[in-house]
């Protein structure tokens, strides 16, 4: 399984997760995001609906058609809408089962737990870990 770990600076998650979820779909894939608290689920939302000259449809996991929703908002990892990408938005690693791809979102007050992490995943088989940082507005990923 591949761990995309993504270091929040300048931009809001809200803004991060739009440009992840935008190449998910893209790329014909389908989006679990995972935050348990509903204000940022609901701030995430909002970026998804009015992002650019386009949308991106989402919804919430107990709202009802979850199965046709291309990205779901869940505080859980279950993925009622079949993801395989999973977006951990609130930086709180859950362990991950079936999943092709996970991203997972920290700032400051989650950079310990993230660091922490990366060294233990760093010595489990089947863990490809990935690095990026924002510069000069884009993200890059770091050596």
């Amino acid at each position: 399984m591949r761990i995309d770990f993504y270091q929040l600076g300048k931009d809001p998650v809200q803004d991060a997760v739009t440009q992840i979820a935008h190449k998910v779909l893209s790329a014909g894939k389908r989006l679990l995001v995972v935050a348990e608290d509903p204000a940022l689920q609901a701030k995430i939302s909002e970026a998804l609906w009015a992002h650019g000259n386009s949308f991106l449809a989402n919804g919430l996991a107990g709202d009802g058609h979850e199965d046709r929703q291309p990205i779901l908002f869940s505080p859980t990892l279950a993925p009622q809408n079949g993801a395989t990408f999973l977006a951990l938005a609130d930086g709180i690693w859950r362990e991950p089962d079936g999943y092709e791809r996970v991203f997972l979102f920290f700032d400051e007050t989650t950079l310990q737990a993230a660091r922490l992490l990366w060294k233990e995943l760093g010595t489990r088989e089947g863990a490809e870990r990935h690095f990026w940082k924002q510069d000069g507005g884009r993200w890059v990923e770091a050596a």
